[in-house]
C-alpha cells in the first residue's frame, strides 16, 4: 500500500469518524464526547502526576541546601548547544552550561550558518574557556544536523542537549545524566523547562501551562512507560542509543518528537527528570504562540504518519497507548469543529431532528464540573512543582484565561496541520526559523 493511499485513508478516517458520530448517533452523544474528553484527560493527568509525586518525587531532596548529585564513576558529560543567530542570548546560555556544579563536562557549541554575529561571539568565548569547543557549519543545515555533528564530535557517551537561548540550572546536567548511568536501557531523559518570559498575558499563561499540563503529562506518561516527546529545549541522550536509531532525522519539523519515537520503537526507555531544570524563552504574542504551536502540531502529525504502518506490530505494543492518545485528541479536535459548524448552521436554518445540536454552551452541570476539574488540575500541579518554582502559585490568577488560549490554539493548529501533513508526501530538509522569544524591554 502506497504512502499516498495510507495518508488519504488516514485523513478520511480521522475526519470521517466525527461526521459518522454526528449522523448516526445523537447530537447529545457528540456534545458529551466534546466536553468530557478534556475532563477525562485532566483526571488522568492529575492522577498520574500525583502518583509520580507520591511514589518518587516527594522523597527527593531539593533546594539550595541539597547536595549536588553524584554520578557513579564520574563520567564526562558533553553539553551540546546548537546555535542559529544567537548573538544576543548565546553567551548567557553557554555560561550557564559551563557553570555546572558537576565539573567533568565539555561544552560544544555548533554554529549552524548564523547570519548575525554568533560566530564572532562563540570564537571569543572559546578563547576564554578551555572546556568550550566551537564547530562552524558553512551553511544553515537545521537543528537536527547541528545536533548530529555535535554528537559525533563529543568525547562522552552522555549528551545533554540545550537550545541556544536556554539557561541550565547549575545541577541540571548531572540530574539528567544520572538515570542514564543507573538504568542501562534508558536512552533519553527529558528535562523540566520553566518559562522566564512573563511580561504579557500570553507569557504568564504559559507559566501555568508548563506545570499544569506539560509537567503532569510527562509524569503520567512516565508512569505507563512511554513519553510522547522529550523536551527539545533540554534533554539528555545515550550516544550509543542514538547511534542505533540513526540520530536525529533531517526531514522532521520537530526532531525532538521524532527521536523520542525512534528510541522507544527500538525498545529504549525515556525518563522524565523534573529536577533537570532549564529556564527558557517563549512567545509572548498570539502570533508567535500560533506559529510555535502550529509547528508542534505539524511535527506530531508527521511522526504519526511516519509510524502509522509499522507501529501495530506486537513488539511495538507499548507504543499503542501513545498512538491511541494522539488519535483521540485529533478526533476530538475535528469533532469540536464539526459541533461548532453544525451549531452555527443551526442558528441560521432549522436542522433535522436527527441532528439536535442547538447550542455552543455546555449544560450548567457540565460547565461547573469542567471548571472545578480545571482548578483541581492547577492545584495538583502547584503541589508537585512548587519546590522548583516557589512563586508558581501566583500563576493561578491567570488560569481563568487558559481554556480560551491553550485549548483553542491547540484545536485550530490540529485542524490546520493534520490535513496538511497527511497530504504532504514529499519531505524536505527541516531548517531553522528564528522563533518569537518574548517581548524585549526597551533600552535607555
Amino acid at each position: 500500500m502506497s504512502e499516498r493511499l495510507i495518508a488519504f485513508l488516514t485523513l478520511c478516517l480521522v475526519t470521517g469518524l466525527p461526521l459518522g458520530f454526528a449522523l448516526i448517533l445523537t447530537g447529545q452523544v457528540l456534545l458529551e464526547f466534546v466536553f468530557f474528553y478534556p475532563l477525562f484527560m485532566a483526571i488522568l493527568w492529575m492522577t498520574g502526576g500525583a502518583y509520580f509525586w507520591l511514589h518518587w518525587e516527594r522523597h527527593w531532596r531539593w533546594g539550595p541546601d541539597a547536595p549536588a548529585p553524584t554520578l557513579s564513576g564520574k563520567p564526562l558529560i558533553t553539553i551540546l548547544v546548537p546555535c542559529f543567530n544567537e548573538a544576543e542570548h548565546g553567551k548567557q546560555t553557554l555560561l550557564a552550561a559551563l557553570g555546572q556544579r558537576y565539573r567533568r563536562i565539555e561544552v560544544i557549541a555548533i554554529n549552524d550558518g548564523s547570519s548575525d554575529d554568533t560566530a564572532a561571539m562563540l570564537e571569543a568565548m572559546e578563547q576564554e574557556h578551555d572546556r568550550l569547543r566551537v564547530i562552524h557549519l558553512a551553511a544553515n543545515q537545521g537543528k537536527a544536523m547541528a545536533l548530529r555533528v555535535g554528537a559525533l564530535a563529543a568525547h562522552s557517551e552522555y549528551l545533554v542537549c540545550v537550545d541556544g537561548d536556554a539557561l541550565l540550572d547549575p545541577d541540571a546536567a548531572a540530574y539528567l545524566v544520572a538515570p542514564l548511568i543507573s538504568h542501562p536501557r534508558v536512552g533519553a531523559v527529558t528535562g523540566n523547562p520553566r518559562v522566564r518570559t512573563r511580561s504579557t498575558l500570553v507569557g504568564r499563561i504559559q507559566v501555568g501551562e508548563f506545570s499544569s499540563i506539560i509537567g503532569l503529562i510527562k509524569r503520567t506518561q512516565r508512569i505507563y512507560g512511554q513519553v510522547f516527546t522529550v523536551s527539545g529545549v533540554v534533554a539528555a541522550f545515550r550516544r550509543s542509543a542514538l547511534d542505533r536509531v540513526g540520530y536525529w532525522s533531517l526531514d522532521m519539523i520537530t526532531e525532538d518528537i521524532d527521536i523520542s519515537w525512534k528510541l522507544q520503537r527500538d525498545h529504549w526507555s525515556v525518563f522524565y527528570e523534573p529536577r533537570g531544570l532549564c529556564w527558557i524563552l517563549m512567545p509572548e504574542t498570539l502570533a508567535g504562540l500560533w506559529k510555535q504551536r502550529l509547528r508542534w502540531a505539524q511535527g506530531g502529525a508527521e511522526v504519526f504518519l511516519k509510524n502509522l504502518t509499522g507501529i501495530w506490530r506486537w513488539e511495538n505494543r507499548r507504543m499503542w497507548v501513545m498512538m491511541a492518545e494522539f488519535c483521540l485528541s485529533t478526533v476530538w479536535a475535528f469533532a469540536f469543529a464539526l459541533f461548532a459548524l453544525v451549531g452555527l448552521i443551526g442558528l441560521v436554518v432549522p436542522l433535522p431532528a436527527s441532528i439536535p445540536v442547538a447550542t455552543f454552551v455546555p449544560p450548567a452541570f457540565t460547565g461547573m464540573v469542567l471548571a472545578i476539574v480545571c482548578l483541581l488540575q492547577f492545584g495538583v500541579s502547584v503541589m508537585v512543582d512548587r519546590r522548583y518554582e516557589p512563586g508558581l502559585v501566583r500563576a493561578l490568577f491567570w488560569v481563568i484565561w487558559y481554556p480560551f488560549v491553550y485549548w483553542m490554539i491547540s484545536l485550530f493548529t490540529t485542524l490546520v496541520s493534520f490535513p496538511k501533513v497527511m497530504l504532504m508526501i514529499r519531505r524536505r530538509r527541516a531548517r531553522w526559523v528564528s522563533p518569537d522569544r518574548g517581548i524585549k524591554a526597551p533600552t535607555s
